[in-house]
């Protein structure tokens, strides 16, 4: 997986701001949420183009596994045609993109609560946990970039 620079400048500014004085934070605040939203996007898009390039037995799996299974349409792998090993690597990435969206979650909630409070000590636990957020989220993209490369090698 390639490096993502508005992760990187993202995982700059948090890490730097966690020495940031109570004003910097006030005026800096708007800066840190555009940045980290940018981050998230970037990040999001590329989870989403990877699962793109997904073949069809992948991709059911990983609705059946998420809920979004609907309607099966023509052409679309039935529930027993489905390798085990398909859906052992589709469990991994779905409790890697779990992991990754409860990380976001509670680095927003974070955030939001820091914001309230005025809180410069929780807007820094923010910024930690915004990191790791990230880190998981890249961990999760390349777990499903290693589903593309286990389906090219058996095949």
């Amino acid at each position: 997986m390639r490096k993502l620079s508005e992760v990187e400048e993202a995982t700059a500014l948090m890490t730097e701001a966690v020495d940031w004085s109570v004003f910097t934070w006030l005026f800096q605040k708007r800066r840190v949420r555009e940045t980290a939203d940018r981050a998230n996007a970037a990040l999001d898009n590329l989870n989403r183009s990877v699962k793109a390039r997904w073949s069809a037995d992948v991709k059911s799996a990983y609705k059946e596994l998420t809920g979004r299974a609907g309607r099966r349409q023509s052409g679309e792998p039935t529930r027993k045609s489905i390798d085990p090993q398909t859906r052992v690597f589709v469990h991994q990435v779905k409790e890697a993109d779990d992991a990754a969206h409860l990380a976001r979650m509670t680095a927003e909630a974070t955030f939001d609560e820091a914001e309230r409070q005025l809180n410069t000590d929780l807007a820094r636990e923010g910024c930690q946990q915004a990191i790791r957020s990230w880190e998981l989220h890249e961990k999760a993209i390349r777990r499903a970039e290693a589903v593309l490369a286990s389906k090219k090698a058996t095949t």
